[in-house]
């Protein structure tokens, strides 16, 4: 399920946006100004939607602020129908722009539309609730920090990402991963660098035991 951020001060918007997302699939997180919408960004962000005018800034400054982070793909939600509003939101990184008033099923359109380019761009990025895994850096974060994982911890780590929402056994768990020297990881190695992995990110509740079975990588709702 992937998380959108919300940033509207306006609460009766704020709450259709809401309701609309959780219908289709998606998970909101709101923020009523901009404060709070930088406190709530986090690498298991997905997608924002943002208001330009906020009672504590501008949807500008929090573009800025977040583009700096990570390229988050960014809509913005605004009142500002101005062919130079328009221009200066996209040029600042905005991946679209969406004057106010506007129909819930054209959003939500630009919305999947936006998820998939990005995915495209993307596919060397996975992650799951407040993990994201960079495979071009060979580095993995957690609520926005750099864990240090070992090579094991971060192969099983890869292993459960690319198969999210799937349980895998621990049979195929243990065919994936292979030590650095190309040799077998037996049942005990893999509950050990298991446990250590969770350890390192936090006990995550993304992560599964399916107990008698294997584990599972899933988003938590």
């Amino acid at each position: 399920m992937k998380k959108i951020l919300i940033i509207e001060d306006d609460e009766t918007i704020q709450f259709a946006l809401q309701t609309a997302l959780y219908k289709n699939g998606f998970k909101p997180v709101c923020a009523l100004n901009l404060d709070e919408g930088k406190k709530k960004l986090s690498d298991s962000i997905s997608l924002v939607l943002l208001d330009w005018n906020l009672p504590d800034g501008t949807g500008s400054e929090f573009c800025h602020y977040a583009k700096a982070q990570r390229d988050v793909p960014i809509i913005f939600l605004t009142v500002r129908d101005e062919e130079k509003d328009v221009v200066q939101g996209l040029d600042m990184g905005a991946d679209d722009y969406i004057v106010k008033p506007f129909q819930l099923s054209i959003l939500l359109s630009r919305i999947k539309a936006v998820l998939r380019r990005t995915k495209v761009i993307d596919q060397s990025v996975l992650s799951c609730g407040d993990i994201t895994l960079y495979k071009d850096k060979t580095a993995v974060f957690c609520n926005g920090k750099e864990i240090g994982l070992t090579a094991g911890e971060y192969r099983l780590l890869t292993v459960l990402l690319e198969n999210k929402n799937q349980t895998l056994t621990r049979s195929q768990l243990l065919n994936k991963l292979w030590d650095t020297e190309g040799n077998f990881v037996n049942d005990n190695t893999l509950t050990v660098t298991m446990k250590r992995l969770r350890e390192k990110l936090n006990n995550p509740t993304c992560i599964k035991t399916i107990r008698g079975i294997g584990y599972r990588m899933e988003d938590s709702l």
